[in-house]
This record gives C-alpha cells, sequence and structure tokens, in this order.
C-alpha cells in the first residue's frame, strides 16, 4: 500500500478538531460502564470516543461523540477552546475516554472527559482511514440508537489499523459490520426472492434492498460470485478477487445507504490508496 503522501496526511494531522494525540504504550482497554438508571440525564464514566468536533460560540466546542451504551451523541464542552482548559489535550479523535454529561435534549452538555489509554495512535494511512471510519459513523448512524456490538468493533478497527493489518481488508470488515448493526444489510448467503443458497460458481448482483439475486445480462449493478458473497459473510478475504469484488460492492452498497452523498476520505482513499 502506498504511503507516499506525508503531505495530505499532516495537513489532516494539524485540524485541531481532529488531530489525534500521541498516546503511550499499550494498556488494560476502558472498561464497561453500566448505564444508569437516575431521573436528572447526568451520565458518568461511559466509554467514548471523539468523531468529529466544531467550534460552539466563542470558547467552546460541540463535540460528536461514539459512546458504548448510548450510541452517537452530541455534546457541547463548555470552554474547550479556552488555552488553559484541561479538555484541549482530552478531546481528541481516536482516543478512548470515559465521559460524562447532562441533559437529556438533543445538545447535552458534557460535564467531564478522561483520557484512558491502551491504544496506540494512528498513523499515516492508518490516520486517513481512521478519519474515514468516522466519517462514515457521523453520516450512517443515528443520533441516540445504542450499538454496543458496533462500539466494540470500532475499538478493534482501530486497533488493527494502528498494528499496521492491511487497511482494505479492515474497512471491509467495518463497513459490514456498520450496515449489519444499523439493520440494512442484506443476507449475503441466500439469493432474494427463492431464498436459495447463493452457488460460489454463479454470478450475482445485489439489491441494496433486499440481497443478492442471479445477474441478468441488462444489470448495471456491480457483478458479484457466489465466493466472494460466501467470503464476506464468513470474513475471509485471503482471495484477491475478493478483496477486489468486495471493494466494488461495499462501495455501491454504501453509496446506496448515504443517498448520493459524497465521503470526502473515501474519495482521498480511492484517489490515493485504491482501498
Amino acid at each position: 500500500m502506498s504511503t507516499s503522501t506525508p503531505e495530505l496526511v499532516v495537513a489532516l494531522a494539524s485540524t485541531p478538531a481532529l488531530a489525534p494525540t500521541p498516546a503511550p504504550a499499550p494498556a488494560p482497554a476502558p472498561r464497561r460502564a453500566s448505564r444508569p438508571s437516575g431521573r436528572d440525564g447526568r451520565i458518568t464514566g461511559q466509554p467514548a470516543f471523539v468523531l468529529h468536533s466544531y467550534p460552539h460560540k466563542e470558547t467552546s466546542l460541540i463535540i460528536d461523540v461514539l459512546t458504548r451504551d448510548f450510541g452517537r451523541i452530541a455534546l457541547v464542552a463548555k470552554g474547550a477552546k479556552r488555552p488553559h482548559s484541561q479538555l484541549r489535550g482530552v478531546l481528541q479523535t481516536f482516543q478512548p475516554l470515559q465521559a460524562g454529561w447532562t441533559g437529556k435534549s438533543e445538545l447535552r452538555i458534557l460535564t467531564g472527559a478522561e483520557w484512558v489509554g491502551g491504544m496506540l495512535p494512528l498513523e499515516k494511512t492508518a490516520l486517513l482511514c481512521g478519519f474515514y471510519l468516522n466519517e462514515l459513523l457521523v453520516k450512517l448512524l443515528a443520533r441516540d440508537d445504542p450499538h454496543p456490538v458496533l462500539f466494540d468493533h470500532y475499538v478493534a478497527t482501530l486497533n488493527q489499523l494502528a498494528h499496521n493489518e492491511p487497511a482494505p481488508i479492515v474497512l471491509r470488515k467495518f463497513e459490514r459490520a456498520l450496515l449489519k448493526e444499523t439493520g440494512v444489510a442484506a443476507d449475503l448467503v441466500r439469493c432474494t426472492g427463492t431464498r436459495q443458497p447463493v452457488q460460489s460458481g454463479q454470478v450475482y448482483v445485489v439489491d441494496p434492498e433486499r440481497g443478492p439475486r442471479p445477474a441478468l445480462a441488462g444489470d448495471a449493478w456491480p457483478r458479484i460470485t457466489g465466493k466472494t458473497l460466501l467470503d464476506m459473510e464468513c470474513e475471509d478475504y485471503t482471495d484477491t478477487a475478493t478483496q477486489a469484488q468486495s471493494k466494488t460492492l461495499m462501495r455501491f452498497l454504501l453509496a446506496h445507504q448515504l443517498g448520493g452523498a459524497t465521503l470526502n476520505t473515501r474519495q482521498m482513499l480511492i484517489d490515493l490508496m485504491q482501498l
């Protein structure tokens, strides 16, 4: 994989709202926090990651946060832009946090954030892949919709990228998990309509809403072999043909779910590294 674009990576890493902070040596992963039962809307000690942030008024930020037990939520970090704010070095992407907040409206108030550690920093290509994951989550994950399995998959994916596992395979697995956990992934091993098992030697197209069916001569959708569909279902990407076809298929399925919206980081990956 090419890593010959240091200028772009450095530019992304220098963005104040998104740049990650180097982490120390690995430590235990953040512990799961129980979901509070209080009625005042006050939450403490919730495992979380910052997905994105942007300025709010003169000294504050609005941060888009992925939490394990509450899903994606928006928080106001009051005073986070002040020079001596303790939050300035904490609210960074790709760093595990224990967060607390109060309120029940769509925009809650951050009451505390503590850096947990335990994860290596993302660098070079892995950093760009991390921004791609965050953009996918922001655009495809509804707010206040808990997905603890997806949260854990996100943590595992960041770790895999940080340890230089093959980015195309890591991304395909996460894309598939995201569609599954949000309830829009079709069954890839049975044909839509007939419910017959997909055959390894046949060629199919995948209806984004219904699932695979045998390919017809006039189909404009990507043609995918049954073997690729079966490989994707069991997360086996050792075959180079499976890697190539799964990339085409996931790009097609994600484009459908995005309704034509452009993923900026995805286009960068396509242009630079063909992931």
